[in-house]
């Protein structure tokens, strides 16, 4: 196992858990003023992490999560942060109401995507997840591959992206997700991107990189999703976790949850072999490792964290427990990479 840090919003700031050399974990709470809801590594300087919040804009880690510091955008709603791996520099954020805005000096100057409010399905966001309903952009992914492609999803409202840094939007690309909660890039491979949201089949993924979409249905007997991850060696090995639905994912203990497997597009498979069946507290992180193939990582609400070394077929419950994980969770690992 080589993750070294992970780092998860608890709803009231940040929890973090490191390993030592000798293998003992400890487990801190930070930003306990700063309501955090998004976090994103960025993987040209080792150990920089960006963090947004609820209305105090977006904070920087310069030391793995360490330390802190406020850093652009005051003010700002910050749901959702991403930083590209194709073009140094490059960071994206997604806010309430739903914009997105984008630097391409590593965060000394912000530009507004003007397109990006001219989406024709804009009219029809509308999130009840935050009284009184206004919209925000819940995911955001970048390819690792073409700096120019943006893919931006809406919580109860659409998925969308642009294939020109911004310039133009799609509307609503059929196959995707409309209630929109994760969104990734497989690590290397820019045409495979996957998706964790609340309708249909609950998970979408994309082989042309965002340009069309489809949902697996067979061997899922739950439909509201949320995290998502894939294999680094294999695109098309990829996870996601699923609960029957919002009210029981969202409470501690009544989950009633899954983490499931696909391989080549071909039906689901739940998985066990020593995870608690259900898992009552909602997985709403799924991590792999970029260096390790068939790691994987599972971070509860509970703040449980899970191992397994061959691909989700046999699990262990590491040693550290984190103050809890609210909707998102980085590991950063032993040799420097993160995810």
């Amino acid at each position: 196992m080589n993750a070294a840090v992970f780092i998860a919003t608890t709803g009231g700031g940040l929890g973090r858990a490191a390993r030592d050399a000798d293998g003992a974990w400890t487990v801190e709470t930070l930003l306990p003023a700063v309501d955090v809801r998004s976090l994103a590594v960025d993987p040209h300087h080792s150990g920089v992490i960006f963090a947004g919040t609820q209305g105090r804009g977006l904070w920087r880690s310069p030391d793995r999560g360490a330390t802190w510091q406020p850093f652009a955008l005051d003010d700002r709603i910050i749901k959702s942060v991403a930083v590209s791996p194709a073009a140094p520099g490059l960071i994206v954020v997604g806010t309430k109401p739903p914009h997105v805005l984008i630097s391409r000096d590593n965060g000394a100057t912000w530009q507004a995507l003007e397109a990006f409010r001219q989406i024709r399905s804009r009219r029809l966001w509308y999130s009840p997840a935050e009284p009184p309903g206004t919209a925000y952009v819940q995911g955001l992914a970048l390819s690792p591959t073409d700096p120019n492609v943006i893919i931006a999803g809406v919580e109860a409202g659409a998925t969308v992206a642009s294939f020109d840094q911004g310039l133009t939007w799609t509307n609503h690309i059929n196959g995707s997700i409309r209630d929109c909660h994760t969104l990734t890039f497989h690590a290397t491979d820019g045409n495979w991107v996957y998706e964790g949201g609340g309708t249909g089949a609950g998970a979408a993924f994309s082989q042309n990189g965002g340009r069309t979409w489809q949902q697996v249905r067979d061997g899922m007997d739950r439909h509201y999703g949320w995290a998502v991850a894939a294999d680094p060696a294999q695109p098309d090995l990829w996870y996601a976790s699923m609960s029957p639905g919002p009210r029981k994912a969202h409470q501690s203990g009544h989950a009633e949850a899954h983490i499931y497997r696909t391989r080549g597009g071909a039906p689901w498979e739940k998985l066990g072999g020593g995870l608690p069946d259900p898992l009552m507290d909602m997985p709403y992180g799924l991590i792999t490792d970029p260096h390790a193939p068939g790691h994987l990582y599972a971070g509860l609400r509970s703040g449980d964290l899970w191992f397994s070394a061959d691909y989700g077929d046999h699990w262990e419950k590491l040693p550290v427990r984190l103050p809890s994980i609210e909707t998102a969770l980085i590991a950063l690992f032993a040799d420097t990479t993160t995810r």
